[in-house]
């Protein structure tokens, strides 16, 4: 059934999951929600691997609530140009959650319609979820 668009399928302790292609992920997407009729994002979070590279997953969190199934997607980005295509033209519930995702990871989104920090302070050096993002440092 998602063969055609998974580089990867697993069924971890019973939950559905895929991995799809980063150059890939609006077709997947795309075809998830008129072919599969999953029709809503849930989440869309990221995934440090460092130092492993690729460094990145990308994690979409879709649901059918049709047919009564929970799929998550993942996709592979690169540490040294973290970045893929925006979900928002497929799913708009999307938006929020890449913001989130580029401002806590660093993981650009492209053609998002307002890529900005919506956590941290504009002026906010690096992204805190990344690995080798430093912990210590003065303490007020």
């Amino acid at each position: 059934m998602l063969e055609d668009i998974a580089v990867d399928i697993k069924n971890p302790f019973g939950e559905e999951a895929i991995e799809v292609a980063p150059d890939n992920i609006l077709n997947a997407l795309g075809r998830l929600k008129r072919d599969h009729k999953f029709e809503r994002l849930t989440s869309v979070t990221g995934v440090d691997r460092y130092p492993a590279e690729p460094r990145f997953e990308v994690v979409y969190h879709l649901q059918s609530v049709a047919n009564k199934r929970r799929l998550r997607v993942k996709a592979r980005v690169s540490g040294a140009n973290p970045e893929i295509e925006s979900a928002v033209p497929v799913y708009r519930s999307a938006d929020w959650y890449e913001r989130e995702t580029f401002d806590l990871f660093g993981i650009r989104f492209r053609n998002h319609p307002d890529l900005r920090r919506i956590m941290m302070p504009e002026d906010w050096e690096g992204h805190p979820l990344r690995k080798d993002y430093p912990v210590t440092g003065t303490r007020y």
